[in-house]
Formats: C-alpha cells, sequence, structure tokens
C-alpha cells in the first residue's frame, strides 16, 4: 500500500505544469510575491525566494514550502538575500540559485518594487524619492532581466515575468514617481520580447490593480480604500491570489503564445 501512495504522488508531481523547472521570485517572500512563490510551488517550480532585508519571512515561507513537499529529495524552495538595483548581487542571486538547484533558471518573476507611501504630487517628490524608485522598480528590473536573458535555459522556453501595475493606465495623482518607473518597465519588457527572438523565452508584464497587501494599505485612509475597491466593477480589492494565477498561467506552457504583453489584472478598474 505505501508504495501505491508513493507511487501515485510520484505520477501527481510529474503531471504538475510546472515540474523540474526553477524559478526566482525577487521580492518573494511578503505580499503579491509571497503569494507567486507559493502559487509556482504549487505547481511544481522550485523556487527562489529572494529578499532584500529581513530575511524572517523568506526564511519562514521557504520552511513552509518545503515541509508541503516533505517526500522531496532535495529542498523545493531557498530564501536568498540580494538588492535588485546592484548588479554584483544580482548576478550572485543567479549563480546561487544554479548552485542551490542544479540547474539552470526557466522562469523569472520580478516582484521587487517600492512606492513611496506619503504619495506626493510630482511638485512635492523630492530628488531622492524619485531617484529611490527607479533605482529599485525601473533599475532592478531592467538587471533582473538582462541577468535572464542571458542565463534563462533555452530548450523548454524561458519565462520572464516583470509585475507593473494598473496606476500606469488610471494615471493617478499621487503617483508619478512609481507610475513612471512601472510604464519604463513594461516599455523594457516588450521590447526584450522582441529581442529574444529565436530563444523560446517569453517576456510579458503583469500589472495587477489594488490589492490587499500591506505595501497598498500603508498610508491610506479607510475612506481611500473603500473609495477604490468601489471603483472596481467587481466590487472589490484584488487578492494576491487572483494576481499569482495569471503569473502562473504565463509562466507554464500554456502561456507561451503570449509575448512581449502587459496584462492588467485589475477585476475591470482600469480598462
Amino acid at each position: 500500500m505505501a508504495s501505491e501512495i508513493t507511487s501515485e504522488a510520484a505520477v501527481a508531481s510529474s503531471s504538475l505544469p510546472l515540474n523540474g523547472r526553477v524559478a526566482i521570485v525577487t521580492g518573494g517572500s511578503r505580499g503579491i510575491g509571497r503569494a507567486i512563490s507559493t502559487h509556482l510551488h504549487s505547481l511544481g517550480a522550485r523556487v527562489v525566494i529572494n529578499y532584500a532585508s529581513s530575511s524572517t519571512q523568506a526564511d519562514l515561507l521557504a520552511s513552509e514550502l518545503n515541509a508541503s513537499a516533505a517526500s522531496a529529495s532535495r529542498p523545493q524552495a531557498v530564501a536568498i538575500r540580494a538588492d535588485v538595483s546592484d548588479p554584483y548581487q544580482v548576478k550572485q542571486l543567479f549563480d546561487r540559485a544554479e548552485q542551490e538547484f542544479g540547474s539552470k533558471i526557466h522562469i523569472l518573476v520580478n516582484c521587487a518594487g517600492i512606492m513611496d507611501p506619503k504619495y506626493p504630487t510630482l511638485a512635492k517628490t523630492t530628488v531622492e524619492d524619485w531617484d529611490m524608485t527607479f533605482n529599485v522598480n525601473a533599475k532592478g528590473a531592467f538587471l533582473c532581466c538582462r541577468e535572464a536573458a542571458n542565463r534563462l535555459a533555452r530548450e523548454v522556453g524561458g519565462r520572464i515575468i516583470t509585475i507593473t501595475t494598473s496606476i500606469v493606465g488610471s494615471n493617478l495623482p499621487g503617483y508619478a514617481a512609481y507610475a513612471a518607473s512601472k510604464a519604463a518597465v513594461e516599455t523594457m519588457t516588450k521590447i526584450l520580447a522582441k529581442e529574444l527572438k529565436g530563444t523560446g523565452i517569453t517576456a510579458n508584464s503583469v500589472a495587477p490593480g489594488p490589492v490587499a497587501t500591506e505595501l497598498f494599505f500603508s498610508g491610506k485612509t479607510e475612506e481611500t480604500v473603500k473609495r477604490m475597491a468601489d471603483a472596481c466593477p467587481l466590487g472589490r480589492l484584488g487578492e494576491p491570489k487572483d494576481v499569482s494565477q495569471v503569473v502562473g498561467f504565463l509562466a507554464s506552457d500554456a502561456g507561451q503564445w503570449i509575448n512581449g504583453q502587459v496584462i492588467r489584472v485589475n477585476g475591470g478598474s482600469v480598462i
């Protein structure tokens, strides 16, 4: 009986759409990034959970994912610290990921990002805040995408997925630096998709609307949160899983014909 159960589990594992593939998720320990890390793991991927400073949440998530795959012969999730705005640390992130799993990387999800919780108008945005936003959101995405473009596995069709924002479409006041940094990422991703012609690697952006995460709630009043939820035709804020499931689809073979696109995941709040 035990051997039958083991055999059934092995068959189930091998049938998962991302079985045998390795994914790096930057900013992968919190909010949307955490949901993406968890979902890709549930689809069979071995996941690198990247974090920038505190290791507590990343280590805990890695432990939880490994516990859920206790029958595996080696860890299925690892937490690796790296500042995505530093080219050396980005290279080290990919190097360590390959060393940990003994494999090339197949999937990059660039989710790391920051947003000024003060929501200043452009006239009141400081040079320091503008530079910090672009340093992480735009430069960080560039460095990670550049590394991925040179190193992702070709034979099974690599995936580059950048997480941007539907604010690029809504142009909300108070988000000039954040939206501009993400607009740069969307344009870069579209061009990258064309430059990767012949490699089998796709590059797409996923642009969430308001999602109930710590980053979203920071600095907002209850009235503001309610107003943004009411603005959605579906009458609610997004949940991290609403975004992670789209990312999972794009990362799988089912998403191989989607390339160079910006997919807005916002319940219809921004069209």
